[in-house]
């Protein structure tokens, strides 16, 4: 059971069903039935659990090259890959039944296609481009699009929004990584921006080029009526902490300072995320 729950990747599951609730709190306010709400946040954590799960299936052997990744249940032999793909495939469809059923057709369309994006061309294109942390950031910035859809059935401008964010988010967050654990993607072959540019300039230029289209996208909310003043200052201030740290990697290069990106990054989503609810409830 430990094995099944860790192929759901929970924590990234639980961020994904986050986000797809600030979408749908932001479309919506308080008006909206708690049983659509249920199947929406239900069926988006079942999509993301299973598309996690593929993953794993699909990345198997690369797994197993990497130190941080060789102890997962497939690399480490405690699962055999048919039941890992049962068990995804199983999520998948169950979620996006339950968002076609319980919610709307968009919101299952949208689903779809942050599974597709994520599964069969994010996952394959690691192996070929640099990329794909670009591509991948894509599927990722979809679950707040879902939880608007959810209420308005449409992509409203708010719903784009979102997304963006989302988007330049993720960028600077997995170049961190990435640049964290280059020993370990070139060992597994992958060709990350840190492995094929191991000087570190374009990842520090992307990681600034990012944060920097983040400041401004991030206030965007305010600017459309969606959130007040205390949101647009609690952003400002929040963005410009990330830029600082995404500069600072740029000036020094350094580990520690990759590590200080990705420790603001986890603190910037929450954060940011959290001061939106606050202003829009308020």
């Amino acid at each position: 059971m430990a094995d099944l729950l860790e192929l759901t990747k929970p924590r990234i599951t639980l961020m994904v069903v986050v986000t797809a609730g600030i979408g749908l709190l932001l479309a919506s306010g308080d008006k909206v039935p708690m049983a659509m709400v249920l199947h929406a946040l239900v069926g988006t954590g079942l999509v993301a659990a299973g598309s996690a799960a593929l993953n794993h299936v699909l990345e198997r052997d690369i797994d197993a090259l990497m130190r941080r990744t060789a102890n997962r249940p497939l690399p480490a032999g405690r699962m055999h890959p048919d039941l890992a793909l049962t068990f995804g495939v199983g999520l998948a469809v169950a979620g996006l039944v339950e968002l076609t059923l319980g919610v709307n057709l968009l919101t299952a369309l949208l689903g779809a296609a942050a599974l597709a994006g994520y599964v069969f061309v994010y996952t394959p294109l690691k192996k070929i481009s640099p990329l794909a942390t670009v591509v991948g950031a894509v599927p990722g910035a979809i679950p707040p699009m879902m939880g608007w859809v959810a209420v308005t059935e449409s992509l409203d401008p708010g719903a784009w929004v979102l997304f963006a964010i989302l988007f330049l988010w993720q960028l600077p967050h997995f170049l961190a990584i990435a640049w964290m654990c280059r020993e370990d993607y070139a060992r597994a072959g992958l060709p990350m921006l840190p492995v094929i540019h191991p000087d570190g300039r374009s990842t520090a230029r992307q990681m600034v080029l990012y944060g920097a289209a983040l400041l401004p996208v991030s206030l965007l909310p305010s600017m459309l009526g969606l959130t007040g003043s205390a949101y647009f200052l609690g952003a400002m201030g929040l963005g410009l902490f990330f830029l600082a740290m995404c500069v600072a990697f740029a000036v020094s290069l350094s580990t520690l300072a990759a590590r200080r990106v990705l420790l603001t990054s986890v603190f910037y989503l929450p954060a940011v995320l959290a001061v939106m609810v606050l202003d829009r409830v308020a």
